[in-house]
C-alpha cells in the first residue's frame, strides 16, 4: 500500500521518509483488518502473492515487470495503466492478446468503484474472464518452454552472448 499522493508523476515511487507510512489509513483500520487481509507498507513480494491459488487475478498498472511475472504464473489482468508504455501495454493485453480487461476511465480520470467491481466480476465470474484464463494459461505454457535449457529464450541469449564474445564485448 503506497500512501496517496497528488503528483502524476513517477515519484510515487519513492520511498516516503515517514515514521508511519501508513498513517493515511482510517483509525482503527489495520486493527479491523488483520484477520482479514495483510497491508505492507512499502514494496510486497508480488510474484509470490500472484502464485497464491487464491489470487484469480491481477490489478495492474500494467509495466512491464508486472506483465510477465502474471504471465509467468498465468494470472489474468485486470488494466489500470497510470502513465507512459502503460496504456500501450493496457491496449496489447485486452485488445491483443485477451488476457486483460480494462478499467474505463471517465473524464477527469477517475475510476469509479463501481467500475472496479465490473470488470473484477467479469473477470471472476463470466464467460469472457474464463476465456482469458484460458489464454493465459496458454501465454505461462509458453513462456515455461522458453526459459528451458533448449527453449527459445536461452538459445538468443546464448546467441548474443556468443557474438558479444566474439566481437570482444565480453
Amino acid at each position: 500500500m503506497r500512501a496517496p499522493s497528488d503528483s502524476v508523476s513517477a515519484t510515487y515511487l519513492e520511498d516516503a521518509n515517514d515514521d508511519d507510512p501508513l498513517k493515511f489509513l482510517p483509525k482503527g483500520f489495520l486493527e479491523r483488518t488483520k484477520e482479514k487481509g495483510l497491508i505492507l507498507a512499502s514494496w510486497a513480494p508480488q510474484v509470490e502473492i500472484l502464485k497464491q491459488d487464491s489470487v484469480g487475478g491481477f490489478l495492474s498498472h500494467c509495466g512491464w515487470n508486472s506483465i510477465l511475472e502474471s504471465i509467468q504464473v498465468g494470472v489474468p489482468i485486470v488494466a489500470w495503466p497510470l502513465f507512459a508504455e502503460q496504456a500501450m501495454n493496457a491496449v496489447m493485453l485486452s485488445d491483443g492478446l485477451k488476457v486483460a480487461i480494462r478499467l474505463k476511465f471517465e473524464d477527469d480520470e477517475i475510476v469509479e468503484k463501481e467500475e472496479i467491481a465490473k470488470v473484477v466480476k467479469c473477470l471472476m465470474e463470466g464467460e469472457e474472464g474464463k476465456e482469458m484464463r484460458d489464454r493465459m494459461k496458454n501465454l505461462q505454457d509458453s513462456a515455461e518452454k522458453a526459459l528451458k535449457d533448449d527453449g527459445s529464450s536461452i538459445e538468443i541469449l546464448s546467441q548474443l552472448a556468443t557474438q558479444l564474445e566474439n566481437f570482444g564485448g565480453i
